[in-house]
């Protein structure tokens, strides 16, 4: 349950009704405590410690001062209508709290209280009617079961955790939205650990109202934000988690995102063989791929790629030039480049002749290895570096100088040769990879540089800017309102499915389906053998588990004989099916069978599938996804992105396959699917043949599965 606050009354953005929660001038506490160390008295401490400029409101009826403040007996008796106010009462006590917050005129609540729906039952129940409550008061609701906000810029923490005892966050532009507190505050501490600053989190706890998509948005639309950690367990609302993505990408700021738990849609759509290989996870990354958004494998990679982040460069079409003093950290750097894809182009040619008349001995390929001889000529390293930029072109650049390039003799006189090529090149991304602390570090951290220990988290963040570079350079994916497409009252048979795709541009084989052996030989005389024979019924959609598709057929005494004993295994083994005969159909010959298929997702909607067929599909599993809809480009970006492209490229002597026109086939399904709407549950398409180049794509069988409509309803 999830109270709508699409557009602030101000006529500011969806995520505006955040602010009383997150930039406060008011804050009530009620169940205030005089016990710092309580919940109910850690945020009124932490506040006072930290400077908070508004007004803070204990309220507990058995206290008329708290931790030095006026505390008052009610909410009743509050002096004003606060901007917030946190919630730290036991859960029978909250829905009564929230409706007299409401009716005093309070903007936004927070509830520490636990007891809700986390707990199933009663507690589901009392979380709807805060939900109710709230939603009557317009007031936005953060939890329950949370651990709250906090904004450093202002001193303000409605936040109980034990965490800010070890410190506060550092200064800072990185946001966290976190769905759970805890680990917000893990992230917290790793943050200050890594001189990361994160002055404002947000920790969602049950979402009854404010979401992570909420908490994202407010975010990204913050001034005092340019980069957004977030930490996922399920996505609760994705109308809103889509919009903050959106306003991500509007305002240039990546998400970083680390999403876990992984379950697979197949118990969904028994009959969809696209729905075993669509997993929550990977429908989850196909839509994230529209968005500026990186998905972090673990804690240690969220916090490198966040970190790098700060730098605010982007490089589109990046590649990756280093500069070392060690051979063996070039070798270390080019197998991670090369395992996510990043590349590492050589210099050229006339620039490496250059570089070895400056340094006989030196070897400047890409690693540029200037060996230990620049530490005793640092205009070394400069004129090196800078040919790396001017004549290599690289968007990003490592420096790999490890514990040399903190020593006192070498370190703030190598910064500041890094520091000239960084000031004349401000649009490329620079970082040194060196071992130091503390003082050690500080010309290089002056200067601006982002630092890391392990070239090799370097490699991924590197890559992972990158990737965000190509993300803000595309426009936003329009997603159309479905229709164009009506689709049947029931799941319809092959036949039929194949004819209302063909409407939509997916062309099959000739073919036709026959009610006697006598129409089914003159049928393949006229289309040529040899021919492929079915059992044509809407009750048997896999009809290969029964033997009821018949390859290679070419004679007309086959096709007889083929006819009759389709007939018998339907009989035989779905005595209950409606047999409307046998399909006929030319068999393709001389292509690559691939699969492709669609899988409406409950939460994010159709998303297409595509791969090889046999082995490559049913074991491998490699395949590619994508939201629908999307044009031919991006289909054949995704037809040349799984491991066995090369196989439709013309590997080892194969005829190269007609790509163009098999991304116009999984084009146009993606387009059929966004238009036929939520009744279309999963097409497959299996096999697909890519015929030779020129002699286009087609679609020799179909599965078309729809939400059937009951009789006599409207469709």
């Amino acid at each position: 349950m999830s109270v709508s606050h699409a557009q602030h009354p101000g006529g500011a953005s969806r995520f505006a009704s955040l602010t009383p929660l997150l930039q406060p001038r008011s804050v009530a506490v009620v169940g205030a405590s005089s016990d710092p160390h309580r919940i109910g008295g850690r945020p009124i401490a932490y506040m006072l410690r930290n400077g908070f400029a508004g007004r803070i409101l204990p309220v507990n009826p058995n206290r008329s001062e708290i931790q030095g403040l006026p505390a008052f007996a009610s909410v009743e008796a509050l002096p004003e209508a606060p901007d917030v106010a946190i919630v730290a009462l036991p859960a029978p006590q909250v829905l009564e709290t929230i409706r007299a917050l409401g009716r005093k005129g309070a903007r936004s609540a927070i509830v520490f209280s636990s007891g809700f729906s986390e707990v199933g039952g009663e507690g589901e129940q009392m979380q709807e009617a805060l939900v109710e409550a709230a939603r009557a008061a317009n007031m936005r609701l953060l939890g329950p079961n949370a651990l709250g906000v906090f904004n450093a810029n202002l001193g303000y923490y409605a936040f109980f955790s034990t965490s800010l005892e070890r410190g506060t966050p550092l200064a800072g532009r990185v946001g966290i939205a976190t769905q759970s507190g805890a680990y917000g505050a893990h992230l917290l501490g790793l943050a200050r650990q890594r001189g990361l600053g994160t002055p404002i989190c947000v920790a969602t706890g049950n979402e009854a109202d404010v979401t992570l998509g909420d908490a994202i948005g407010w975010l990204v639309e913050s001034p005092e934000v340019d980069v957004v950690m977030a930490y996922a367990e399920s996505i609760r609302n994705v109308d809103s988690f889509l919009a903050a993505l959106a306003a991500a990408h509007r305002a240039g700021k990546p998400v970083i995102l680390h999403k876990v738990g992984r379950s697979e849609l197949g118990g969904r759509a028994a009959m969809s063989h696209t729905a075993s290989l669509a997993g929550d996870d990977k429908v989850l990354d196909a839509v994230l791929a529209d968005y500026a958004v990186v998905r972090a494998r673990n804690t240690e990679e969220l916090m490198d790629i966040a970190y790098l982040a700060t730098q605010r460069i982007y490089p589109v079409n990046n590649s990756l030039g280093m500069i070392t003093v060690s051979g063996g950290a070039g070798i270390i750097v080019s197998d991670a480049a090369e395992e996510v894809g990043l590349p590492m182009p050589p210099m050229p040619e006339a620039a490496q002749a250059r570089l070895k008349q400056r340094l006989s001995f030196a070897s400047p390929i890409n690693p540029v290895d200037c060996t230990a001889q620049a530490l005793n000529d640092l205009s070394l390293v400069h004129d090196f570096t800078e040919s790396m930029v001017v004549d290599g072109g690289y968007r990003s650049l490592i420096a790999f100088f490890t514990q040399a390039g903190t020593a006192a003799s070498i370190g703030p006189r190598l910064a500041e040769q890094f520091a000239r090529i960084k000031a004349d090149h401000p649009e490329r991304l620079f970082v040194v990879s060196v071992m130091g602390e503390g003082e050690e570090l500080a010309p290089y951290e002056k200067a601006g540089f982002a630092l890391f220990e392990d070239p090799t988290r370097a490699v991924y963040a590197i890559q992972a800017m990158g990737r965000l570079g190509e993300a803000f350079a595309r426009p936003l994916r329009q997603v159309p309102a479905p229709g164009g497409v009506e689709l049947p009252a029931q799941t319809p048979g092959e036949a039929e499915a194949k004819q209302l795709l063909a409407g939509a541009g997916i062309e099959s084989a000739p073919e036709r389906v026959l009610g006697n052996a006598a129409d089914a030989v003159a049928f393949a005389e006229a289309i040529g053998y040899p021919v492929v024979l079915k059992i044509a019924s809407a009750d048997i959609l896999h009809k290969s588990e029964i033997g009821g598709v018949l390859l290679g057929v070419d004679s007309a005494a086959a096709v007889r004989e083929g006819f009759d004993l389709l007939l018998r295994r339907a009989a035989e083994h779905a005595p209950a099916a409606r047999i409307d005969g046998v399909l006929v159909a030319r068999q393709l010959q001389g292509g690559v069978e691939c699969f492709m298929g669609i899988q409406r997702d409950p939460q994010f909607g159709p998303v297409a599938v595509f791969g090889l067929g046999g082995i490559f599909v049913e074991v491998l599993k490699d395949v590619v996804f994508r939201r629908c809809p999307f044009d031919a480009a991006e289909a054949e970006a995704m037809i040349r992105g799984i491991r066995g492209a090369p196989l439709l490229l013309g590997a080892r002597g194969r005829p190269v396959t007609d790509v163009k026109a098999l991304a116009q086939v999984l084009s146009r399904l993606s387009r059929f699917a966004a238009q036929a709407g939520p009744r279309l549950r999963s097409v497959d398409l299996n096999p697909v043949f890519a015929m030779p180049e020129g002699q286009g794509a087609w679609a020799a069988d179909a599965v078309l599965e729809v939400q059937e409509v009951a009789h006599g309803a409207e469709s």
